[in-house]
């Protein structure tokens, strides 16, 4: 990973030393604020009792993600209960006799809920409307029908977006942004709550062990989205609140006030849902380039390389064999040379979407109709990966990437 600019050394006690040690956040030089070090100690400490008492599974994760909109029912034309549990059942079954063990379900897209929620409303996604109730819960009835054709089922969490690009077109009256906007942030192109704002990280905890709590589900995941921009105005009045309050020689620097306030959140979600339930797992899908995820303030080095934070990373390698700005295999290299924590299982996202397309990877993928299935022999014959995540869905019906699709479920089979 790129280092992180603007780094500055401080005299740092020896509490900061022992929670350095602990929670192994030294795959960067940094800072740390005076009030947060026992908070995240104490994080770490019980985030590494949970990850002892996780049981381990030798089986491997043929996964695929199931997106909002290959959930959606606003276009259908019924949206109720037994449209929407047929339309999953298809998407289960195809996934199952195509060689598939895990769907990874999006059931927060935008700070709203596909299952009965205290704290976030009725996804747009089901009626068109926000806050509109379904009269169904959907992440029950998927998984039951999960369980009934032998899948496991991960709950995907965007924990960030509000709205973006105007999706959902409205937000409803009891959206956690609109009954109190001091959690969010409004940019040109959306709603995002703030990562540094605690409120904001007790609701997304909160959220997810609810799910834990409520819903039989084999895990957890958030995707690629942490701060949505590198733009200093972002949350300029945050950060100089916090300078203000401890000092400016005793403070980070804002790139690394802002991927601490990312890692209080994973650390804080990894240690709520221990608490509920250590069988049930807690992944990130992180960006496939390593130094991408700088500018999203996500600390994956640190993910990987110690307990505490996640029990799986799942990089999205979303390229060819010949893409020439970076290949695959490259780039599941520089994920392999890290030195994985052994309770940190590494799986690998397939860019299914990009299959048999030559608007991408400079057309790469139009030069043979069996990359997927070599990527999957790849990652097969790597001791280092347990598995992989298709993206997504909508690929297994796609006539462009059937022949690619074809060649991979024969080499799952």
């Amino acid at each position: 990973m790129i280092l992180l600019k603007n780094k500055k050394i401080v005299p740092i006690i020896v509490s900061v030393i022992a929670m350095l040690s602990v929670i192994c956040i030294s795959s960067f030089t940094r800072e740390k604020p005076p009030k947060k070090q026992n908070d995240i100690n104490n994080i770490a400490a019980l985030s590494s009792k949970a990850t002892a008492d996780t049981p381990e599974s030798d089986e491997e994760m043929r996964g695929v993600w199931v997106s909002y909109m290959e959930l959606s029912m606003e276009n259908e034309s019924s949206k109720t209960q037994k449209a929407f549990e047929g339309k999953f059942t298809k998407i289960a079954q195809k996934c199952r006799k195509s060689g598939f063990n895990t769907l990874i379900v999006q059931v927060r897209p935008f700070c709203d809920a596909l299952y009965k929620s205290s704290y976030f409303p009725w996804s747009h996604i089901l009626t068109d409307t926000q806050g509109e109730n379904p009269q169904y819960d959907a992440l029950q009835i998927m998984c039951d029908i999960c369980k009934e054709n032998n899948l496991k089922i991960h709950a995907w969490i965007n924990p960030y977006r509000v709205s973006s690009n105007e999706t959902p077109k409205k937000l409803s009256d009891n959206n956690p942004y609109i009954k109190n906007s001091e959690i969010g942030i409004k940019t040109d192109n959306g709603i995002f709550l703030d990562p540094s704002n605690e409120t904001a990280q007790q609701l997304i905890s909160d959220g997810v062990k609810e799910i834990a709590e409520n819903y039989d589900v084999d895990g957890i995941q958030f995707d690629d989205y942490f701060y949505p921009t590198e733009d200093e105005s972002f949350d300029k009045k945050q950060y100089e609140a916090y300078i203000e309050k401890y000092g400016k020689e005793n403070s980070m620097s804002l790139d690394n006030w802002r991927m601490q306030n990312v890692n209080t959140l994973i650390c804080k979600v990894y240690r709520t849902i221990k608490s509920v339930d250590s069988s049930v797992e807690f992944g990130i899908s992180p960006q496939g380039n390593i130094g991408n995820n700088d500018g999203l303030y996500a600390d994956v080095k640190s993910w990987c390389t110690c307990k505490g934070f996640a029990d799986y990373i799942c990089p999205q390698i979303y390229f060819s064999l010949e893409n020439p700005a970076l290949t695959f295999e490259d780039c599941l290299n520089s994920w392999t040379s890290l030195d994985f924590d052994e309770n940190v299982k590494l799986y690998v996202g397939l860019g299914g979407y990009k299959a048999g397309n030559g608007e991408y990877d400079e057309e790469t993928w139009l030069l043979s109709d069996s990359i997927l299935a070599d990527e999957y022999d790849i990652l097969r014959n790597n001791k280092s990966v347990r598995g992989f995540m298709l993206y997504s869905y909508s690929c297994l019906e796609d006539d462009t990437a059937k022949k690619e699709i074809n060649n991979l479920i024969n080499a799952l089979n």
